[in-house]
């Protein structure tokens, strides 16, 4: 793959590169988003890249559900998706080319010898990095057939400062680095290689991800500046470090505070695409006072420099108040067939549709949703809540008995001329009109809880709702 230049071009070309080795974490999520908003904003291009040289971890399933997850938050991406594990010979080759030029050199030492390394640094309290002890040896003293590996020769004295577009001016004095392994002994390259070689073939010229990978940008950056000695067309990408998404109690994101995969907050939780996309714009990023963002709005306003330097916090009941209100501003039909498949039995899309309105006004999540509206397709005799049965006793069924008959009487099926008969009759009887409507709403939909009362009987429509009616009632004796 031939560098697009992107960098010389002036274009913005970031790159979303996760490792399918599970699925596509609430944060992989975010780094995507805000990858493609960059890209979006500056009218350039983001591209996709699976890095699955890890072949025993990486799975087909894995890269299914991150594609799956990106698709389904409206994340598109341009050309094709690049797979690092077809780009092997591509990242010898450049290992090579540093080895050639002493950028790189043949490691023999054993795993004996390295760890006993590593006991005496443990023991003398020093950091544990790679010695060097191999950089400038002659190879022809190790043993005909000495297997070896290829290190980098990573700058020994000096700073090495990164403008980085989130975090500001960091910097690291070399002497902290080690020469770290690019080539292992079997060949294979490492991450650290390979993610350089694809970033600079791709054209990419901002890499944006996670601060977990601010202490890997220092590292990098010795073949960039190689390379660049070496051939040209290499120079230093641009950096962007996001702070790290925590817990609502400070901690680290675990499952315990809903470090999910995408999937599981579609399938499980029932969030809808927009208020997850709408809600990992404003984890670390901001414009004002602003909650709420069209897709639109997003790639017009985002930028990196409205991305805070402390960590988020997830918080998951914002998330599902959130997406209440993305509910209530969704189209009704496109509810109704997100929900049918939540519910048990046969399903009536269109009756589905209509009961929406006054379905969604309270909901949370598509499962709140969908049994919110499950009431609808229940078959009688209907199995009642312990709420609900608590609420029938003789009393309660002797006055539905006289609700059926006033209902029966009704010619006009409306919501407003149902709710006068019912309040005529709870004055005739001197009760509160809950003590019409609790039975009423436990007869008609077997729980305590449901739209009003009317709403309810207008969507069951009349031949339903007194048959159901009917079916709870006793008449006094």
């Amino acid at each position: 793959m031939a560098s697009e230049s992107g960098a010389q071009a002036g274009a913005v070309v970031t790159r979303f590169a996760p490792s399918p080795t599970g699925f596509l974490h609430i944060g992989g999520a975010r780094t995507a988003l805000f990858n493609w908003l960059f890209a979006r904003h500056h009218g350039g291009k983001a591209l996709l890249r699976i890095e699955d040289t890890d072949r025993k971890r990486s799975t087909q399933e894995a890269i299914d559900a991150i594609l799956d997850g990106l698709d389904w938050l409206g994340l598109d991406y341009d050309g094709d998706i690049v797979y690092q594990s077809e780009r092997g010979s591509r990242h010898v080759e450049v290992a090579e080319k540093l080895l050639e030029h002493g950028f790189a050199y043949k490691c023999y030492a054993t795993q004996e010898e390295l760890e006993e390394m590593r006991a005496a640094q443990r023991a003398a309290r020093q950091p544990i990095r790679y010695d060097g002890r191999w950089r400038h040896r002659d190879p022809s003293d190790a043993p005909a057939g000495t297997p070896f590996v290829i290190r980098l020769k990573t700058p020994e004295d000096g700073e090495t400062t990164i403008a980085d577009q989130v975090q500001g001016q960091v910097t690291v004095r070399n002497a902290e680095l080690d020469d770290y392994i690019i080539l292992r002994a079997d060949g294979t390259p490492t991450y650290m290689l390979a993610a350089v070689v694809d970033d600079r073939d791709m054209g990419v010229t901002h890499i944006i991800r996670g601060d977990d990978h601010l202490n890997n940008a220092f590292r990098q950056l010795p073949i960039y500046r190689a390379m660049e000695q070496i051939e040209g067309g290499w120079g230093d990408p641009i950096y962007a470090h996001i702070p790290l998404i925590h817990g609502s109690d400070g901690a680290k994101l675990s499952k315990r505070h809903g470090a999910l995969g995408v999937d599981a907050y579609r399938d499980e939780m029932g969030i809808l695409p927009e208020a997850l996309f709408n809600y990992l714009l404003r984890l670390g990023w901001g414009h004002g006072d602003r909650e709420e963002f069209t897709r639109e709005e997003a790639i017009e306003l985002f930028d990196l420099d409205g991305v805070g330097k402390s960590a988020s916090r997830f918080d998951l009941k914002k998330l599902e108040n959130l997406n209440g209100h993305y509910i209530r501003e969704a189209d009704d039909a496109r509810l109704a067939r997100i929900c049918a498949p939540m519910i048990a039995g046969e399903v009536d899309i269109d009756l589905l549709t209509r009961a929406m309105p006054v379905l969604k006004v309270r909901a949370r999540s598509m499962m709140e949703l969908a049994e919110g509206a499950a009431f609808l397709f229940r078959k009688r005799p209907l199995e009642m809540t312990e709420k609900a049965a608590a609420l029938l006793d003789d009393d309660a069924r002797q006055r539905l008995a006289l609700v059926a008959d006033r209902l029966r009487a009704e010619n006009d099926w409306t919501i407003e001329a149902l709710e006068a008969t019912t309040k005529a009759l709870a004055e005739e009887l001197e009760l509160g009109l809950g003590k019409l409507a609790q039975p009423l709403r436990a007869a008609l939909t077997g729980t305590t809880t449901s739209p009003g009362i009317f709403d309810v009987l207008i969507l069951l429509g009349r031949a339903e709702a007194l048959a159901r009616i009917d079916a709870q009632a006793v008449a006094a004796g």
